[in-house]
């Protein structure tokens, strides 16, 4: 693996820095289900039908509510990340393995940078472990995999795509990343997106691991 050149360290959150099988992102998907019931007026199948089909065309289920209904961010957020983070657990192997990395480290998530502080609360991944949290808000709630969300974080951070490396679990939010010319590693085997649904991933995906802390001490 050749990432001698990387000094910019690009991580996705949910269940890239967590295991998936904490199911935190389930109790998100339950709440954002019951906000659209009461927000729209529809029933659960509905809502639920509504969810996927907004994530599957927008990249996320906000940004579908927001081009289909206008609606205001803040609240939903506010409301949807109102979950139990009790059910992560501290990870010091990963703040090890992270911290040793050269360069700039930066968070890159489709959530909002609040909650994102909370996931590295309860992970005990210490926040001055990495130089910048970038949320949906400072992408002008564009997320990934729309081509937009990127420009931002980028521009902010000072981070050169072509030294660059980008941790993500879902493959769709890698395109990007490397038509720019980052390094890109798929976290976890993949299910999330249309990659999934074909059996595979393309050519954008140069790397995969299930363990990121031991793909990490592997690069130093």
């Amino acid at each position: 693996m050749d990432f001698s050149h990387v000094t910019g360290w690009i991580f996705d959150l949910d269940n890239t820095l967590y295991p998936p099988e904490a199911q935190l992102f389930a109790q998100i998907e339950v709440r954002m289900t019951a906000w659209m019931m009461r927000a729209l007026d529809v029933p659960q199948d509905h809502a639920n039908r509504l969810r996927a089909e907004y994530w599957r065309l927008h990249g996320t289920t906000l940004a579908g509510l927001m081009a289909e209904h206008q609606v205001d961010p803040g609240p939903y957020l506010a409301d949807v990340h109102d979950i139990d983070f009790s059910v992560l657990e501290p990870d010091p192997d990963l703040a090890a393995a992270i911290a040793s990395l050269p360069g700039r480290r930066i968070i890159h998530t489709n959530g909002d940078a609040g909650y994102a502080r909370r996931v590295l609360a309860a992970r005990a991944l210490p926040e001055d472990l990495f130089d910048a949290v970038y949320g949906i808000e400072e992408s002008g709630f564009h997320p990934k995999p729309d081509p937009r969300a990127y420009a931002p974080i980028l521009a902010a951070s000072g981070i050169d795509p072509a030294r660059a490396a980008f941790f993500e679990d879902d493959p769709r939010n890698l395109i990007v990343p490397h038509d720019l010319g980052m390094r890109t590693v798929l976290v976890g085997d993949g299910r999330h997106g249309p990659d999934a649904l074909t059996g595979g991933v393309g050519p954008h995906v140069q790397y995969r691991t299930h363990d990121l802390t031991g793909f990490l001490r592997a690069l130093v």
